[in-house]
């Protein structure tokens, strides 16, 4: 058996990257929140 997390880093930039984030307004609105909690790492 194989294991069941096959890391694409493309494909998950595409939806979890900064870009992807600021792309909307919900995605800016979670930057915000993470900001505001004083993240180090904002997104993926």
């Amino acid at each position: 058996m194989k294991m069941t997390f096959q890391p694409k880093k493309k494909s998950h930039a595409k939806v979890h990257g900064f870009r992807a984030r600021m792309s909307s307004a919900g995605g800016r609105k979670v930057l915000q929140s993470r900001r505001a909690k004083g993240r180090k790492k904002l997104s993926a």
